[in-house]
């Protein structure tokens, strides 16, 4: 049995590192970082009914943890998803399936969108489908320069129409409707000009831009991000006008939060913040 001092040492390893794996993803959590990676390579990390359930549950998972600070989903092998895995909407399948997959794939996107705290996807690969769907709804997009995107579902006859939702809402409409219309894939390239993705690092160094991007995230307060997160997302279905309005409101509402008032007196005692991750 533990003395107390020896619990007080190795509780805090436990909270710091946690690991999971099964037969579709990955999961290690280490100093604030859930790092889930697709792990399916014999159907190209295919988002399976079985492989959204089991993302779904990871992304959640303690999610209002606030030792959480970023979460990361990464692939093995050269393809980050291929999407949808078509034997499950063949017709023997029956209608019941198939909207049950496509009622999957929207829980896993809101999942994402309505987490606390931010989901970076980090690509190092061919994300196709409903995979380039997967990759577009995240909030960062790290790419290394040899992945390439595309939503080629017309190719198979199934127009990326739930794709093309994140899609569209990434790019410009000409090269949206290019994606969707020819099915072609853009390059890592085209995907940062036309804003699909954050930013393009040579493979060996795509760990290290992910990392930076985390520690600037874990350098503020989670409840400062998680509320501006909410607020980024609920704005966008607004007019202007409207989202002005809601704006005032939020605003108002973080600075008089306890980080809201830690970080401006930090700012102006000159002092780094101390902040307490705590809602109000």
């Amino acid at each position: 049995m533990l003395s107390t001092i020896q619990r007080k040492i190795v509780m805090p390893l436990v909270i710091l590192s946690r690991n999971a794996h099964n037969q579709y993803l990955i999961t290690n959590e280490n100093n604030g970082t859930r790092e889930i990676t697709l792990n399916h390579e014999k159907t190209k990390n295919s988002l399976s009914l079985d492989m959204m359930t089991h993302l779904i549950e990871a992304i959640n998972l303690n999610k209002e943890d606030t030792s959480l600070r970023a979460i990361v989903l990464s692939a093995n092998g050269n393809v980050f998803s291929a999407g949808h895995n078509l034997k499950e909407l063949q017709m023997s399948s029956g209608i019941e399936q198939h909207k049950l997959v496509f009622r999957k794939a929207t829980e896993l996107m809101k999942s994402i969108i309505l987490s606390p705290v931010p989901v970076i996807a980090k690509v190092n690969g061919f994300a196709t489908a409903a995979g380039c769907q997967l990759v577009a709804t995240c909030d960062i997009i790290v790419c290394s320069d040899k992945s390439k995107f595309s939503t080629p579902g017309a190719n198979f006859g199934i127009f990326c129409s739930t794709p093309g939702i994140a899609v569209g809402r990434s790019v410009p409409k000409s090269k949206a409707m290019y994606m969707l219309l020819t099915g072609e894939p853009i390059s890592a390239t085209e995907a940062y000009e036309s804003g699909l993705v954050t930013k393009v690092v040579s493979a060996d160094k795509l760990d290290d831009e992910v990392d930076k991007i985390i520690d600037q995230i874990k350098s503020k307060s989670r409840s400062v991000i998680t509320l501006g997160k909410e607020f980024f997302y609920n704005q966008m279905d607004l007019s202007v006008l409207e989202a002005y309005k809601l704006g005032e409101d939020i605003m108002v509402k973080n600075i008089n939060s306890d980080d809201g008032q830690e970080g401006i007196k930090s700012f102006v005692e000159k002092r780094k913040a101390s902040w307490s991750h705590k809602y109000q």
